[in-house]
């Protein structure tokens, strides 16, 4: 989301133009909010704020964890663990990941009616014209 790669153009502007909906909640942001710090992505700090400032102008934010969520396989990763919740408590459609971790659940039936797992090229391809 940050760094215009070309390759997900597509997905940013179907994001920013409404059809896409991403989705996210307190923990989810507070991670993207962590991670943009990396040193190694060198953000100066009024980029890193555009960023996050852009970002929350076009998710939704998901309430919490409904009284009786729906159990979901435990992720590798257990910092992993609140982007599968979010896309459970948001009734997202799919999850778009490069994370190695939640892409080997992917393969898991239990989340089938839920939500698929999917990387960034299968959701570009999967846009609406």
């Amino acid at each position: 989301y940050v760094f215009a790669d070309s390759r997900y153009a597509a997905l940013r502007r179907a994001l920013e133009d409404g059809r896409f909906q991403a989705l996210t909640n307190a923990a989810c942001f507070a991670e993207f909010a962590r991670v943009l710090d990396y040193p190694q992505f060198g953000l100066a700090p009024e980029r890193r704020e555009q960023a996050l400032a852009s970002y929350r102008r076009h998710a939704a934010s998901v309430a919490a964890t409904p009284a009786q969520p729906v159990p979901l396989p435990r992720c590798k990763d257990p910092d992993d663990q609140k982007f599968l919740e979010l896309a459970r408590d948001g009734q997202a459609a799919c999850l778009v990941t490069s994370d190695k971790a939640l892409l080997k659940l992917a393969r898991r039936r239990r989340l089938a009616p839920l939500f698929r797992i999917v990387t960034p090229d299968a959701a570009v391809q999967a846009l609406p014209e």
